[in-house]
């Protein structure tokens, strides 16, 4: 319905126009958490042993693909990027198409669906995240946050940006199934 408007503290606002606004930012911030996740990556090299006056060193490189919660972490990113990129491609050139019954519903759970999977990619980070940062003492994991600062840095910007793009996903979820409401009056 072109008419239909959503009540917001500052007044109302065209339903469309809040739903492009969220979705530009929601792609922004899960294609930027794609992104500095999927380049996140530190090589150092350590002093493992010594025999006599002689260093032995080795190079470790810690990237994002050996902890699959953290390639999981990507490919939601990814996933629900291409899905907002999708949806504002079809508010701006889908527009002369009917806004009711099916596609709102459809649009409504695909909304849903990706607040989920970026929701849960975004919490096995931070599980992952969290163990690197303290490790832990029953298990004997060390941590790694204190060899590589840097890496465990730029993971942290991308768990920000993701938990932003969970935020504005639920917003765009409320949104979409606000817009069902509205048409079905």
């Amino acid at each position: 319905m072109p008419g239909e408007k959503i009540l917001l503290a500052g007044g109302a606002i065209k339903s469309w126009k809040l739903l492009f606004g969220l979705r530009i930012f929601a792609f922004m911030a899960t294609l930027v958490a794609a992104i500095v996740m999927s380049l996140n990556r530190e090589t150092k090299t350590f002093v493992v042993a010594t025999i006599g006056t002689i260093p032995i060193k080795a190079t470790l490189t810690a990237k994002f693909q050996h902890t699959p919660a953290f390639v999981f972490f990507v490919i939601a990113n990814v996933m629900v990027s291409f899905h907002n990129l999708l949806m504002i491609a079809l508010q701006i050139f889908g527009r002369k198409l009917e806004n009711k019954g099916f596609r709102l519903l459809s649009v409504a759970i695909l909304d849903m669906l990706n607040a989920t999977l970026i929701s849960a990619a975004a919490n096995a980070a931070a599980f992952m995240a969290e163990l690197g940062k303290n490790g832990n003492k029953h298990a004997k994991w060390n941590k790694i946050c204190d060899r590589f600062a840097i890496y465990c840095d730029h993971g942290a910007g991308a768990l920000i940006a993701a938990f932003a793009g969970v935020i504005l996903m639920l917003l765009i979820s409320a949104v979409s199934i606000s817009r069902i409401l509205l048409n079905s009056k």
